[in-house]
């Protein structure tokens, strides 16, 4: 299986898993101590029963509408048309949640009772407002989730960078060829949603289990645990699978900023901290000597002409690599008292 499928996977069970806690509390707040007063009566061992069977049915149906929405509209369209087609497809939600209901639970509870009856039956609304409630809430906390970066919310929320702690890690800073010149040429408005452009299709990386750690202007920041890194050469990879995309929208490109960007990239490996940093604006940080280095190698691509380059000591963890790997040499970095010895690669 693709990273890419258990990505999905992954969303569809954190969905499954809010709707079903979702419809067990409001089992518990509207069961325990209380009488239904429409026809459909549950009693309080029937509706967990219902929450634990429909629950991960709705969550699919959620989690598969979302990765429809994150995978085929978002920024490919504008922000009126988004919020059209999420309140649309909200709203096709709850209708085929009343269908999904009404397929289950007459036959359950043995009554009978017309659709219409079913839909607009005492209670209903209060539900329904329930229902859609719950699926913005489950949409706004997976945005939040991307905002710090996939499963780093529940981490956070567990406290597992409240404290720092050290992680052996690989880094990779990308930066964007000929950036002043790009700017200089489209203005600060175009240039800024060509860089929106590209660092969309920069997901794509996922395929190779990157983490995007930061974005920082034209520049951004990859990382990967040393293991996902160096499992099929993901850390290599991930450069030439972000080339490939953008070279396939090579027409897409040349015609709306009549240039095709170009990317060049650093990448070392080592010892760094994780920890939680911001009082009021939280964010995850890794901090150590490791990622400074990373950064000034990718400023040695001009200076040796090329377009991806890599450190000794991580060159030397990657087995059976089919990259060619070209030495450089030890080379003087900004910032570092001893030299440092770099590989160009080559594909």
């Amino acid at each position: 299986m693709t990273f890419k499928n258990r990505r999905r996977l992954r969303v569809i069970r954190t969905f499954c898993i809010g709707w079903t806690l979702s419809l067990l509390f409001l089992t518990i707040i509207r069961g325990v101590g209380a009488t239904e007063d429409g026809a459909i009566d549950f009693d309080i061992s029937t509706s967990f029963l219902y929450a634990l069977t429909i629950g991960p049915l709705f969550g699919g149906i959620s989690g598969y509408a979302q990765i429809v929405t994150d995978e085929r509209f978002y920024k490919r369209t504008s922000a009126r048309k988004l919020l059209a087609i999420r309140i649309s497809m909200s709203l096709a939600f709850l209708i085929t949640l009343i269908l999904v209901s009404y397929l289950i639970v007459p036959p359950l509870l043995d009554v009978d009772i017309s659709l219409m009856d079913f839909a607009s039956d005492k209670g209903s609304s209060a539900i329904y407002f329930y229902i859609l409630s719950t699926d913005i809430f489950m949409a706004a906390l997976w945005q939040v989730n991307l905002m710090f970066g996939e499963n780093k919310l529940w981490k956070i929320l567990m406290g597992a960078f409240y404290e720092p702690h050290e992680e052996d890690r690989i880094f990779m800073f990308l930066d964007l060829k000929d950036s002043t010149q790009h700017a200089e040429r489209l203005g600060h408005i175009k240039y800024s949603r060509l860089i929106q452009d590209c660092f969309n299709d920069l997901g794509v990386v996922i395929e190779n289990e990157a983490e995007i750690y930061q974005y920082v202007g034209d520049e951004a920041v990859l990382t990967w645990r040393l293991q996902d890194g160096l499992r099929n050469q993901n850390c290599i990879n991930a450069f030439y699978t972000f080339k490939s995309k953008l070279l396939k929208k090579q027409p897409y490109y040349s015609k709306k900023y009549d240039c095709v960007p170009h990317f060049k990239a650093g990448l070392n490996e080592g010892v760094i901290t994780a920890t939680e940093v911001g009082k009021y604006k939280k964010e995850i940080a890794y901090h150590g000597d490791t990622i400074n280095t990373a950064a000034r190698i990718q400023k040695k691509c001009n200076e040796f002409n090329q377009e991806l380059l890599i450190s000794e000591n991580l060159k030397n963890k990657i087995t059976g690599s089919t990259h060619e790997f070209i030495p450089l040499g030890d080379i003087p970095l900004k910032g570092k008292a001893q030299k440092v010895a770099i590989f160009a690669i080559q594909r």
